[in-house]
């Protein structure tokens, strides 16, 4: 005899319990100081504007020349390989911090056209009843981002809410706006 399960009703993205989701060095897709290494950072908005303290980010990309890391173990730093994964908590003032590298333009699908590098996230955060799914693109590029299918599809006012802003060290600072003016572009998976 088989018992059917009723689903539970929606709630809202968390509590978070420390000891069931960080792991060593979870925001370093490679270590500090790794050639070709950047620092990827940003701040998480509530609609009000207002810095948000408890989000979790996750983000995954290819590397420098735009494979994808097709091994496990992801969650494994041995401190120089570059993982193409990572999770990060943001801190008290809403910030988060990747170690990661510039991702490489990915191969184009047979009779589509080819992405702009980017890196996908993943938010978690209070008050959400599922993840929210986004991209950071590189600013550098404009032939590419001018043609990518995704930013070509959206109105031109919102493809600024996607592409990182390049920080003087290298880096890249992306942040996310979960509702209201300026709010960052979000992808919808079926």
């Amino acid at each position: 005899m088989s018992t059917q399960l009723v689903p539970t009703p929606a709630q809202t993205v968390g509590p978070f319990y420390g000891y069931a989701l960080p792991f060593e060095k979870d925001n370093e897709l490679l270590a500090p100081g790794s050639p070709g290494s950047i620092r990827l950072q940003g701040t998480v908005y509530d609609g009000a504007g207002q810095a948000i303290p408890d989000a979790i980010l996750e983000i995954w990309q290819p590397d420098a020349e735009g494979n994808i890391v097709q091994r496990t173990g992801s969650l494994v730093r041995d401190g120089y390989t570059f993982t193409g994964w990572g999770r990060g908590a943001v801190g008290n003032s809403g910030v988060y911090t990747f170690t990661t590298v510039n991702p490489g333009p990915t191969k184009p699908v047979p009779g589509k056209a080819a992405a702009a590098p980017f890196i996908s996230v993943a938010i978690f955060a209070r008050g959400l009843t599922n993840r929210l799914f986004t991209r950071i693109y590189l600013p550098e590029d404009t032939e590419a981002l001018a043609n990518d299918p995704l930013l070509s599809s959206l109105d031109p006012e919102r493809r600024s809410t996607l592409i990182a802003r390049r920080d003087a060290d290298g880096g890249l600072t992306f942040d996310i706006r979960l509702q209201g003016e300026g709010e960052t572009v979000f992808l919808d998976f079926q």
